[in-house]
């Protein structure tokens, strides 16, 4: 990518015997929502810390907005914000001390802030809230005001560690009308996620396992990469389900969903009336069985199987 505003190559990093990034590279242009998707000790947070100059790493460079993250970690700070997990919002200040505080960390001129955080706080609904002390908000809203806060001095590169863990539907996806708009400004955004549906609304994915990266690509190119087909089985007794098709000749995997199961199969027509008779036999009810386009989940799953077989 010519136009990379993060540059990342051979990032690694090692905690005694655990090497918990292992050789990551990857890059994220103007404007774009780059996901890092994996689950719990997959590598996500590490590199989010060494991507914002918390944490060095013991192999590789990063380069931010043309800075060498590495060589000059201070100045990289004025072109990136970087929002944990635990945003250190303060419980005992208001909405609108908590962005002040955060405007004079980075020496944000006083007429230049107040104009920022109206615009924040308007478009995430919290002009209402600016005298409320921030521990007396709710999870999404002190989530809001966290990337209020991380947005004041207007940063090229935004850095966000599951930002929407433990937030409720509608707070995230208001949440994620704020980071559109960002995109809409030309801000990066590196952010991850353990929502695999979330990761949808990304640009681009890397798919991470073990602090390895598997794949990076669009949502739609991941999901070319998915081999054989995609059942969807809607039942009542999706356990049953499960259960009954688990060990049939040609079924890779299944994963429970909402209406019922998931079924990963290496040839659709082949396999769908192996399984309808399959369920029969074992008296579990359906009321739908289709061919249906596979999600981020569905890949991801099926790309971890297919490493343990492998293994």
């Amino acid at each position: 990518m010519t136009d990379a505003v993060v540059e990342v190559e051979g990032l690694s990093k090692r905690f005694g015997a655990i090497l918990a990034v292992d050789g990551l590279g990857f890059s994220v242009g103007a404007g774009e929502i780059f996901g890092l998707v994996g689950p719990d000790g997959a590598g996500k947070t590490t590199t989010m810390r060494m991507l914002a100059s918390v944490m060095r790493p013991d192999e590789g460079h990063v380069v931010v907005d043309g800075i060498d993250v590495l060589a000059h970690p201070e100045q990289t700070k004025r072109h990136v914000s970087y929002m944990p997990q635990r945003f250190g919002l303060y419980d005992d200040l208001t909405v609108d001390e908590n962005i002040r505080f955060y405007a004079d960390l980075f020496e944000v001129p006083a007429e230049l802030w107040r104009q920022r955080a109206e615009t924040l706080l308007a478009a995430s609904d919290m002009t209402r809230f600016r005298t409320r002390l921030a521990g007396q908000l709710s999870g999404g809203m002190k989530q809001k005001l966290g990337l209020s806060c991380a947005l004041v001095h207007t940063p090229r590169v935004l850095l966000l560690d599951e930002p929407t863990t433990g937030v409720d539907p509608l707070s995230r996806r208001e949440f994620w009308q704020i980071l559109y708009g960002l995109r809409a400004e030309g801000v990066a955004m590196v952010i991850s996620t353990a929502y695999l549906d979330e990761a949808e609304r990304c640009d681009r994915l890397a798919l991470l396992h073990r602090g390895r990266l598997m794949y990076c690509d669009t949502p739609a190119g991941l999901k070319a990469r998915m081999p054989g087909a995609m059942l969807e089985i809607a039942s009542p007794e999706p356990r049953r389900l499960r259960d009954a098709v688990q060990g049939l000749p040609g079924v890779e995997g299944v994963l429970l969903v909402g209406i019922g199961a998931h079924v990963h199969v290496d040839d659709a027509a082949a396999r769908l009336p192996q399984i309808a008779q399959a369920l029969a036999a074992a008296g579990v009810e359906t009321t739908r069985m289709e061919t249906v386009a596979p999600t981020i989940e569905d890949l991801f799953v099926a790309l971890l199987e297919r490493g343990e077989k492998a293994s």
